[in-house]
């Protein structure tokens, strides 16, 4: 029995609302309670000892401590993405090394602790430590709110391509077709753009064009393939890679400042492994880039058998109409 307008019409308003307060909680809560949970940061030199016991003390669980012997050994430790920040101990002063390419809002807490974890003979001659930006960010985008500008818009293009191919072409086959060449166009476009007129990212154009490119084929094949299995999928899609994907990318922050184990759920999610990889790929020559290309590839993988699953599955469909059709009467 067919329900009436009106409830159909209270059905989509209530969905509606519903769907609202999920997008709310989805982008606002992680937002909202950013804050240093393990974040690795180094301490170095003769005086690193109590320095580190300090930091331990006043901030628990704020900050993962390791201990390098020198200044060389802690910015190692930053430009191999060991660590997001380093303090040098030295009996003649202290020094706070920040790598703001990785996580601008941890280089601004660690520029605010600096002082607060100086050696007491430095405090009390009110001595300021000097702080240097051993792998600092874009220039035109210091803050890198370009960059985090850039997460929502890929995914959301990505998502929305599925949608147009999963409707408006009927092979699936096609439609993987159409992933690839999307994905191919997206990452050089997005690249260009990104490098030249925004200059919002350094490094090697092919390799920031590969991220991109990666990242599309596996947002937009992956919902091109749920879709091509039920049109469920691209809600399904839509709900993984934007709701939950996208606010826990840490495109903005770093993973370590999210709500546990939020942050870490989602560096395996397209989203935040791409985040990750662009500033491996743009600010570090490629540190830290293995895990987030295996995430890439992984969800590309999925995508690609997904979309061959919805091919095998309309090529059974096909078969069977043909084979249930009447044959022609004979004259």
């Amino acid at each position: 029995m067919k329900s009436s307008p009106a409830v159909r019409a209270l059905g989509v308003a209530a969905g509606a609302a519903l769907l609202q307060l999920v997008m709310i909680t989805a982008f606002a809560w992680p937002a909202a309670h950013l804050a240093p949970r393990r974040v690795p940061i180094v301490v170095a030199g003769p005086a690193a000892g109590p320095v580190a016991e300090r930091l331990a003390d006043a901030r628990p669980g704020a900050f993962a401590i390791s201990t390098r012997p020198d200044e060389a050994s802690a910015r190692k430790a930053l430009t191999d993405r060991d660590a997001y920040g380093a303090i040098i101990a030295t009996p003649s002063g202290t020094q706070v090394l920040t790598a703001s390419a990785a996580s601008p809002a941890v280089a601004q807490q660690l520029d605010a602790l600096a002082q607060r974890f100086a050696p007491k003979r430095d405090a009390a001659a009110g001595a300021v430590p000097a702080v240097r930006d051993v792998v600092a960010a874009d220039p035109d985008d210091p803050r890198g709110t370009g960059f985090g500008g850039m997460a929502l818009p890929l995914i959301m293009s990505s998502i929305a391509a599925a949608a147009l191919l999963t409707f408006a072409v009927r092979r699936v086959s096609w439609r993987s077709a159409g992933v690839l060449l999307f994905a191919l166009l997206g990452g050089l476009g997005s690249a260009a753009l990104a490098q030249s007129w925004m200059s919002l990212l350094p490094g090697p154009y092919l390799a920031i064009a590969g991220v991109m490119a990666v990242t599309i084929a596996a947002v937009t094949g992956t919902v091109a393939g749920l879709a091509s299995l039920g049109r469920a999928g691209l809600g399904v899609g839509a709900f993984v890679f934007l709701l939950v994907g996208n606010p826990l990318s840490a495109a903005t922050s770093a993973p370590e400042l999210l709500p546990r184990p939020w942050g870490e759920i989602g560096q395996y999610l397209p989203p935040g492994a791409s985040a990750t990889l662009l500033r491996s790929a743009a600010f570090f020559d490629g540190a830290g880039a293995a895990r987030p290309i295996a995430v890439l590839a992984g969800w590309t993988v999925l995508g690609a058998a997904l979309l061959a699953l919805g091919a095998r599955r309309g090529r059974a469909g096909r078969a069977a109409t043909a084979d249930r059709a009447p044959e022609p009467a004979l004259t």
